[in-house]
């Protein structure tokens, strides 16, 4: 049998794309397994938040503020598409599961990290007229936090919300069903391809699958399925595992969750803490994004226990007597330039869609939209092209705020650690820090600069580097 698309991969991204083809008629069969362990889309706390993500560095470059015209135009088709799923699949149950987000700026973090981040996401709501309101810090709903760390200052932005990313997925599935989509519950093994065609994919079990399209939206896995083409691998940017931790936490009776998204702005590399209301008195709390060699499927202690350290620190004491019903873990799937492959891959009737770091469960209608213009031949409504796949990499910041980046992100670190450093190691810690990742950007290419998450662990993990190192000398 011969399908007019497949469609690699089971979560938001995937999910959304199969079921907008098979709307609009197709003949699609979607192949990925169905449990999707460790995958991004189940471990996501699901924020509809594309402010309340902002920070400086995203802003200060052209492809990062197309970043954030891609969020904002997606958060505008949430309504419409919840509508969308919840006909086609007859579950009608809300996806929604906040009402609103607060964004609090304490003092767990660096000034000059959450600061700066935290009055980037006032200006660039401002910039885009985004109705929000300054709320005192005293009165910011739900927060009982300790004094060292209780916030100073807060603002909610009303229209941000979250979504029940378990039931998403569950619509998605039911969705794409009842538009006469096919799953198969496999995961795919390789690429077929005739000349300069793709055919199809090659189940792990052997079987064969033929089509006219394919889309690969396998997140963090999708480049694995290129082995067999090395030539054209070498040229896309590597994706690297941002491994995430989180945590569903049942409060005690008596204690509900809060009615908004409550978060910090993004800091050290991750995502800021943030808690989102699941249920009545079930708590989505998560925070971390730890740049991994290769995706992991376990969550380190340490990492728990951090997590659950901010958590009651800077959020409510008493958390402390809330059970842990799950310990979530996924995989984020972040290119080295930082910017997401979306388009045509190389062969004719292969595309990609990937690399979206921690937007894509906002992004994947909008996402779904667009590669369903492209593979039908239409005009999409936003123009993607520069970031086709194939491509040399995307400057970001320069390499002189890449150096001063990664070293303010690593210190931001240390503070929400709490460490214990005396006034005047800091200096010297800064001029080290500054050293050597200078040296280690300069090694990898004369001009091509990785985005700071990338420098600080290159830095730490060889392999990680190499990668880097093989894909700039492919457009050298």
């Amino acid at each position: 049998m011969n399908y007019d698309a497949i469609v690699v991969g089971a979560g938001a991204i995937g999910g959304s794309i199969a079921f907008e083809l098979a709307s609009r008629g197709l003949k699609v069969v979607r192949v990925g397994e169905t449990k999707r362990e460790n995958a991004a889309s189940m471990a996501a706390g699901a924020m509809n938040g594309c402010f309340g993500e902002i920070t400086s560095g995203l802003v200060s470059s052209e492809y990062g503020r197309l970043k954030v015209d891609m969020d904002i135009k997606a958060k505008s088709g949430w309504e419409n598409w919840s509508e969308r799923l919840s006909e086609a699949s007859g579950m009608h149950d809300d996806l929604l599961t906040a009402k609103g987000t607060h964004v609090i700026l304490n003092s767990a973090g660096m000034a000059e990290v959450d600061t700066v981040n935290y009055e980037t996401i006032e200006a660039t709501l401002q910039r885009y007229n985004e109705p929000y309101e300054t709320v005192s810090a005293s009165n910011v709903p739900w927060i009982k936090a300790n004094d060292l760390v209780r916030p100073m200052q807060a603002l909610y932005i009303p229209a941000e919300n979250a979504v029940n990313s378990h039931l998403l997925l569950e619509k998605l599935d039911a969705a794409f069903l009842g538009k006469g989509g096919e799953i198969i519950n496999e995961n795919a093994a390789e690429i077929l391809t005739e000349a300069d065609v793709a055919t199809g994919v090659k189940l792990t079990d052997g079987t064969l699958i033929s089509a006219d399209n394919v889309v690969i939206a396998a997140g963090v896995h999708s480049l694995d399925l290129l082995d067999a083409y090395p030539e054209v691998k070498k040229r896309i940017p590597p994706m690297f595992a941002g491994y995430g931790v989180s945590i569903l936490a049942r409060l005690k009776p008596g204690h509900q969750v809060p009615d908004s998204v409550i978060r910090t702005p993004n800091r050290a590399f991750a995502c800021g803490l943030h808690c989102v209301p699941r249920e009545k008195d079930l708590l989505y709390i998560g925070a971390t994004n730890i740049l991994a060699e290769s995706p992991r499927k376990n969550a380190l202690i340490s990492d728990v226990q951090f997590l659950l350290d901010c958590a009651l620190d800077q959020l409510h004491l008493d958390l402390n007597d809330a059970e842990v019903e799950a310990i979530q873990v996924g995989n984020r799937p972040i290119p080295a330039d930082g910017y997401p492959l979306i388009g045509q891959c190389y062969f004719k009737g292969l595309w990609l869609a990937t690399g979206t770091y921690r937007d894509g469960l906002h992004q994947s209608p909008l996402l779904a939209a667009y590669m369903a213009d492209k593979i039908q031949g239409r005009r999409p409504e936003i123009n993607l092209d520069v970031f086709s796949p194939i491509r040399k990499p995307l400057p970001g910041l320069s390499r002189e705020e890449t150096v001063k980046e990664t070293v303010k992100q690593m210190f931001a670190t240390g503070y929400e650690f709490r460490w214990d450093i005396k006034p005047y190691w800091l200096p010297l810690l800064d001029k080290g820090m500054t050293g050597y990742y200078a040296d280690l950007i300069e090694s990898l290419h004369p001009s091509y600069t990785p985005p700071p998450e990338l420098v600080a662990f290159s830095y730490l993990y060889r392999s990680m580097y190499d990668r880097l190192a093989e894909y700039y000398e492919a457009w050298s």
